[in-house]
């Protein structure tokens, strides 16, 4: 393994920052124009720790993304943060594509560029556990099932040794695990495994002098129309919207068995409780 570059993938995405997000009321649907886009925040987390295991291994690091052409914008922070190169699948066929097709254009971005690399030692892929947007977590396994790789999700710790990792999981609050698998394999990390670096001016002259993003579109991947895009979604979200509030707030006082009691009745009415 040390004679020959590791290659560490790491998936992220260009999200609305929190603060900003928006709904138009009439279509549902987020309202991207003019709205400050970041780094998915525990993307950032994953960066980290394939910098971090770049640190201490003879290792090449990789950022990929889909997305629209301004995501490029991602990619560029995390090359001024350390990472060695980027690609971006940027397609309007791409577009519309649920966690199963991206996660399918993803494989095929990842098996190009171990194809082009004439790369046959093991390999890593670490991913953020899910993005603030759709908040599903199902990229990351899904591209581990397309790539035919064992999976860790939900990572707090993190070790390697030769072509071994060791992890601790998070299934469960209360139910840790630690589990060991050989590369290549995909990980999933949380926030609390890092905290990511800050981009360093050096870095960020050197990300946009010295290094570039690469684009990849469907043609280049040669990727199936039928797999890719709205066509090869399996899944479309209708709507999404602010839940209105209803009714009032009910503050309960007295003893506990009282206000139990008020609770329990409260319930009932509203056939939550049967």
């Amino acid at each position: 393994m040390e004679c020959d570059k590791l290659k560490i993938f790491v998936c992220i995405k260009q999200v609305p920052g929190v603060a900003e997000v928006k709904i138009d009321a009439k279509t549902g649907k987020l309202v991207r124009e003019g709205v400050l886009s970041i780094i998915n925040p525990v993307d950032k987390n994953a960066i980290e720790l394939a910098l971090q295991i770049k640190d201490r291994k003879h290792a090449e690091v990789i950022a990929l993304s889909m997305g629209p052409p301004q995501a490029e914008e991602a990619l560029y922070e995390a090359l001024a943060m350390g990472v060695d190169n980027a690609f971006l699948l940027t397609d309007k066929e791409f577009a519309g594509a649920d966690t199963l097709a991206t996660s399918y254009t993803l494989a095929l971005a990842i098996k190009q560029i171990l194809k082009d690399s004439g790369i046959t030692e093991p390999y890593l892929i670490v991913c953020g556990s899910q993005a603030i947007d759709g908040d599903t977590a199902q990229v990351g396994p899904e591209l581990a099932e397309e790539l035919n790789l064992p999976q860790v999700t939900n990572v707090q710790k993190f070790e390697m040794i030769d072509e071994r990792i060791i992890v601790e999981s998070i299934l469960r609050p209360e139910e840790i695990v630690v589990l060991e698998t050989k590369l290549p394999a995909l990980i999933t990390v949380l926030k609390v495994i890092n905290t990511p670096r800050f981009p360093t001016l050096i870095g960020i002259v050197e990300a946009y002098k010295e290094k570039k993003v690469t684009h990849l579109n469907a043609s280049k991947l040669k990727a199936e129309k039928v797999k890719i895009g709205l066509t090869g979604s399996q899944t479309q979200v209708w709507k999404i919207f602010v839940p209105q509030q209803k009714g009032e707030h009910i503050k309960l006082s007295g003893s506990i068995n009282e206000m139990v009691k008020e609770l329990c009745l409260n319930l009932k009415e509203d056939k939550i409780l049967i």
